[in-house]
């Protein structure tokens, strides 16, 4: 697996520009990577719709989670990917019917697939691999700190 590099400065763009995430492969579970990335998305004012057919129509962030992308009725700004790697080709070719003005696809951590991403990068949407939004955006916003950890919160409970 070839390795893709990014600037902090494309990263950041992509970041900014984005309003609406749908996450797919969200998990209920509060200890699941898909559940907290979602969770701090949404903390920091992003509209995260959550995708995941074994919970469809359960609640999680305020929102209803949608059996598949084709669900969603409002536009979509990216599409977040927590599945395997070979389970990636069918949610970019519905992510690309099913929003017209998708911006970016992003996979997550250990999640990379190159012919799914040249689909979507053929049809002008940005791809991002093997990375979290949700690092990304603590690391280029000033948010991460010593060993991952936001440290700058300190209780006075101590």
């Amino acid at each position: 697996m070839t390795e893709e590099t990014y600037t902090d400065a494309h990263l950041k763009e992509v970041l900014q520009r984005t309003r609406v995430i749908a996450v797919v492969g969200v998990s209920m579970n509060p200890v699941r990577p898909s559940y907290y990335v979602a969770r701090y998305l949404g903390l920091k004012g992003f509209t995260v719709i959550p995708v995941n057919p074994g919970h469809a129509g359960e609640k999680l962030f305020g929102q209803t989670i949608r059996a598949s992308l084709s669900e969603i009725k409002e536009p979509v700004d990216m599409v977040d990917i927590f599945r395997r790697s070979d389970h990636v080709p069918p949610i970019v070719d519905e992510a690309l019917a099913t929003f017209p003005d998708l911006r970016t696809i992003w996979m997550q951590i250990g999640v990379v697939n190159p012919e799914a991403a040249a689909t979507a990068r053929a049809r002008g949407v940005d791809v991002i691999m093997n990375r979290c939004p949700k690092i990304e955006y603590q690391r280029l916003f000033g948010e991460l700190r010593m060993g991952g950890f936001n440290t700058g919160v300190i209780s006075s409970k101590l």
